[in-house]
């Protein structure tokens, strides 16, 4: 099979395109023809040796993809079926026309989704419900802040946060990106390039602030959000895209009694040293049954950039990494 390989830890330009063995079936594994696979941001730090999932030597990057069912092990019961259109989850193999991947984190998908869209569930999806109802508990009327909103994982966070019924502000830069923040549930948008958005969150909620910040960027932008939030306030440090890691002043955290929640999707997907147990298993899998019906409803939207063939991976990675995208760029493994 064709896949992208990486043989030592550097940049895009370490990367090529290559054919290698298909991956072998495991117990408890299903094979997969993968028809779409998303480019994130951490697959930048992935491919650097600077995620927390640090591979082994050679390795292909890709956490998230869609595809359809060819070979599922003997040992597997949770009522998949070759040829189910599915998509799945796995820290690393997805940039490759088969993926091998535990049956626990594979899961069908509606007949009206795309594999291109598919790919925004895995973990863009996935990361942004877990962490807005199940870490946050983000009640409907409390003011949501979803910072990099442009991207897939904030348009995420803005639609997931519109569905639950929250009051959204988005942060994006420049009006082409602001204008599609609005389209996909953000009730107010700030162009932080133009304006200050601590300023404008406090002035849109009458000197009150956030209730919850779900924040892909840091760095400065993190820094800035600690002061714009009410009273009780939680933070969710969902990714650290311009390159800092906050220091956060515990003395702010202390007079405003505010909570800054950490959420690794990994951990729940079971690729931890220490896994889930059966219970988590079957709330990962209702999460998933609550966001495809939640799409089935028409209130998630999942945008895609730009979908390339598997050739052209460094053309997607450069985009994402340029921040030129808006909403998802896919690799299609068959073309």
């Amino acid at each position: 099979m064709r896949a992208v390989v990486g043989r030592t830890f550097g940049g895009i330009d370490n990367l090529r395109l290559e054919t290698v063995p298909p991956p072998a079936m495991v117990p408890g594994g299903v094979r997969i023809d993968v028809r779409a696979a998303g480019i994130s941001f951490a697959n930048l730090l992935f491919i650097e040796g600077k995620h927390q999932n640090k591979p082994a030597l050679p390795f292909i990057p890709g956490t998230e993809i869609a595809g359809v069912v060819t070979e599922i092990a003997a040992d597997v019961s949770t009522g998949l079926r070759v040829g189910d259109r599915v998509c799945a989850g796995q820290p690393s193999g997805s940039f490759a026309e088969q993926a091998v991947i535990e049956a626990d984190n594979v899961f069908k998908i509606p007949d009206s989704l795309d594999f291109d869209a598919a790919t925004h569930f895995p973990t863009i999806y996935a990361t942004a419900y877990s962490s807005l109802k199940w870490r946050a508990a983000l009640e409907p009327g409390e003011t949501l802040l979803v910072h990099g909103a442009s991207g897939a994982s904030g348009l995420a966070a803005v639609e997931i946060g519109r569905a639950l019924g929250a009051r959204v502000i988005a942060t994006a830069g420049g009006d082409a990106k602001i204008a599609i923040a609005r389209e996909h549930g953000a009730h107010d948008a700030i162009d932080y390039r133009r304006d200050d958005f601590r300023q404008a969150v406090l002035d849109l909620t009458g000197s009150r602030g956030a209730d919850v910040v779900f924040d892909p960027v840091g760095g400065e932008v993190f820094d800035k959000s600690l002061r714009c939030v009410a009273p009780l306030a939680r933070l969710i440090p969902m990714g650290f895209a311009s390159g800092q890691i906050p220091s956060i002043p515990a003395n702010l955290v202390l007079v405003k009694n505010l909570t800054v929640i950490g959420l690794y999707w990994g951990y729940y997907m079971g690729w931890a040293k220490q896994r889930p147990d059966n219970a988590l298993r079957a709330k990962v899998r209702g999460l998933f049954e609550e966001l495809f019906s939640l799409f089935d409803k028409g209130l998630l939207h999942p945008l895609v950039d730009v979908a390339l063939p598997l050739a052209d991976f460094a053309e997607g990675l450069r985009r994402v990494e340029q921040r030129a995208s808006i909403g998802k760029v896919v690799l299609r493994p068959g073309e």
